[in-house]
């Protein structure tokens, strides 16, 4: 795979995840047992990580240290301040405290032990305990449990908004069957899909989820596809069509023969993508994970300091008091809101992505697409289906069935969707000759022997490379066009017809609305690269395109300071994908160099989730930005109150985890976005 991304890291030491980390644990690690079974690199993982593990089998238990310490933290505010009994005194007070205290911070002041066991000196943790402690220290119980109390419920918040937010990507990883049905001998047989060998015939029920890619050998059968594209319209499939893995038979049985072993089929790759998605950063969580780094100990030391040297310039200097004001400014300062909210609305953003059949493989790519402002297309695959049927033989001394034979005999032997259409065409007519010598000229055509005889079969550009002279007229052509020459004689031309994609159009007028630039590209001669630009409203379109003239036509744009996003299906589009700032890939007639090179991929092939994947990088940047302005506003506002003494360790409280659970509740709002 290329990898584009400079900041692409699979790990994180403890320095990096050093504030606030238990959410970027959490959403890496929510991934790996099912990708990576048997996977126990994490050796160093803390138990506060494990403990969340557990707990989701029993939901609620996860609630009951807070409801316990708030629970006895209200009893004691009655107490102190309405009832008064005379037995809430001294050491009795202190140990209730404690008590409500205990069950939110036992599992704060372990994590801050081996954080700081760690080299990690300055962690969320370690800023919870001390700030907490210090107010037990200076007998200000309750605001020392209420501070523990609320960070631990802020814990919870973010622990169900990131299950929330993954709960669309583990949709895909649980729709990977355990077991599948193979036939051996005539037996049905139910073993693990990783067992299941190259062109083995599989059986699938009604309702069952098919485990690998493979090609149908029943007649038909209709399939749910939602897993993989984001819809839910049935997707009938004939004989000899691919059914991909994570698709659900919804009637009669189907057998289909596996052409993928079980780690190699588009879902495995899907979910791959999926997991190197999450560790994939963008510039804003690279430069809060760096902010944090070093705005987290300045932090303790200015607060060290607001302690302390008032002592100097002070006369009625009491300690008390000015640690009370340090702990204040601690519990302020603390970044929990940005460290959290971010990555979780970045983490969204994905989810919501994969939701409408669109997968981003980093975060980093959610922000590059709302920069992009002009999107360069391929043709054929992208805004047309793809699906080719001859329309016209035309022969020069030649008869008609043997053009047919000997053109599809040689593109028999590449997978273009237009060798496809003639090879169908030709039928049983191609079987049992011999082929040999065949040879790819890119962005030409093909060369080879068919039954002794020098085939050339391509574009008019073949021919000319070859000094072959043909009929002029061909040029005039809109259609599709294959060019045969045999033993270096021109021999006729076969016509073939592509449809535009049904919402190809609305897509174009829709990046039209965004102010985007389109450009579309093919290797198509310029006559049928025109009417599909007419049809689609399209003005900047080019034709008659080797791959590295796509590459050159790429680079001009990016030499005139655009910002480019590129979207294409084919092999030959995989160099020009690596180039543009977003390369987009249509994933499901694409091809894997392409699906692999690229940042993005459209699982649908349509062209209107283009838009989509746009709206949701400007929906989840906004919303990020939105909680950056927000925690730092509140932030600001009341460490000007605390430094003029106004505020207590209950607005410090609200500064920090209050604004936490409010940023977390903004950044959830990117789930419930409709399409």
């Amino acid at each position: 795979m290329i990898n584009k991304d400079p900041n692409h890291h699979h790990t994180y030491d403890a320095q990096g995840r050093m504030t606030c980390c238990s959410l970027e644990s959490k959403i890496d690690k929510s991934q790996k047992p099912h990708l990576h079974e048997h996977n126990h690199e994490d050796g160093d993982e803390d138990e506060h990580d494990h403990s969340h593990e557990e707990e989701s089998k029993y939901p609620f238990l996860q609630y009951l240290p807070a409801i316990i310490s708030f629970a006895l933290l209200i009893t004691a505010l009655v107490f102190d301040y309405f009832i008064k009994p005379s037995f809430f005194t001294n050491y009795i007070r202190l140990v209730w405290y404690i008590v409500a205290y205990l069950p939110v911070g036992i599992p704060v002041l372990k994590d801050a032990v081996k954080s700081i066991a760690k080299g990690a000196f300055f962690s969320e943790f370690f800023l919870m305990s001390l700030a907490t402690v210090g107010a037990f220290f200076i007998k200000e119980y309750s605001e020392g449990v209420a501070v523990m109390l609320f960070y631990a419920v802020g814990e919870l918040f973010q622990t169900a908004a990131v299950n929330k937010a993954k709960r669309s990507i583990k949709a895909l990883l649980d729709i990977r069957p355990d077991t599948v049905t193979v036939i051996r001998n005539g037996n049905a047989t139910n073993i693990s899909p990783s067992e299941v060998a190259l062109d083995e015939t599989i059986q699938v029920k009604a309702g069952e989820k098919v485990a690998l890619d493979g090609e149908l050998i029943s007649e038909s059968s209709s399939f749910n596809t939602a897993a993989l594209t984001g819809e839910s319209k049935p997707d009938t499939k004939r004989k000899g069509e691919t059914v991909l893995a994570g698709m659900i038979n919804l009637n009669t049985v189907a057998e289909i023969k596996v052409t993928s072993l079980f780690k190699d089929s588009k879902l495995s790759k899907i979910l791959q993508m999926v997991q190197d998605a999450t560790s994939r950063k963008s510039q804003t969580q690279l430069f809060i994970s760096k902010f944090a780094k070093v705005y987290t100990p300045i932090v303790v030391f200015l607060a060290i300091a607001i302690c302390f040297l008032p002592y100097f310039f002070v006369t009625d200097y009491a300690f008390n008091n000015w640690l009370y004001k340090a702990l204040v400014f601690l519990v302020i300062s603390c970044p929990c809101a940005l460290v959290i909210s971010i990555p979780l609305g970045y983490f969204g953003g994905i989810g919501l992505a994969s939701k409408n059949g669109i997968l981003f493989k980093g975060s980093n790519f959610l922000d590059v697409i709302t920069t992009i402002n002009t999107i360069v297309m391929d043709k054929t695959g992208t805004l047309t289906k793809g699906v080719f049927k001859v329309q016209k033989v035309v022969t020069v001394d030649i008869d008609e069935k043997e053009l047919v034979k000997l053109a599809a005999a040689i593109e028999s032997k590449s997978t273009h969707p237009i060798a496809s259409a003639i090879t169908a065409y030709a039928g049983d007519a191609i079987k049992n000759i011999n082929i040999t010598n065949v040879e790819e000229i890119s962005g030409h055509g093909l060369k080879g022997t068919v039954e002794g005889k020098e085939i050339l079969a391509g574009n008019s550009k073949l021919l000319k490379k070859f000094n072959i002279t043909y009929d002029a007229a061909i040029e005039t052509i809109t259609d599709t066009i294959v060019v045969i020459a045999i033993n270096n004689k021109y021999a006729g031309y076969i016509t073939i017809a592509d449809e535009i994609k049904e919402d190809a159009k609305a897509a174009v007028a829709e990046m039209h609305h965004l102010n985007l630039k389109i450009v579309m590209l093919s290797g198509d001669k310029q006559t049928t690269v025109d009417k599909v630009a007419k049809q689609l409203n399209i003005v900047n379109a080019f034709g008659n395109l080797l791959p590295e003239d796509k590459v050159n036509k790429v680079q001009t744009l990016k030499s005139e300071g655009r910002i480019i996003a590129f979207v294409g299906d084919g092999v030959n589009d995989a160099p020009v994908v690596a180039l543009a700032d977003a390369g987009i890939a249509m994933g499901g007639l694409g091809s894997d160099a392409t699906i692999e090179t690229a940042d993005i991929v459209i699982q649908n092939d349509q062209p209107i989730k283009i838009v989509t994947a746009i709206q949701i990088g400007k929906i989840t940047k906004k919303i990020v930005w939105q909680n950056i302005i927000l925690a730092m506003s509140v932030k600001v506002i009341v460490l000007i109150m605390g430094a003029i003494g106004i505020a207590t360790l209950w607005e410090a409280v609200f500064a920090d985890v209050g604004v936490a659970l409010l940023a977390i509740l903004n950044a959830v709002r990117i789930q419930r976005v409709k399409f």
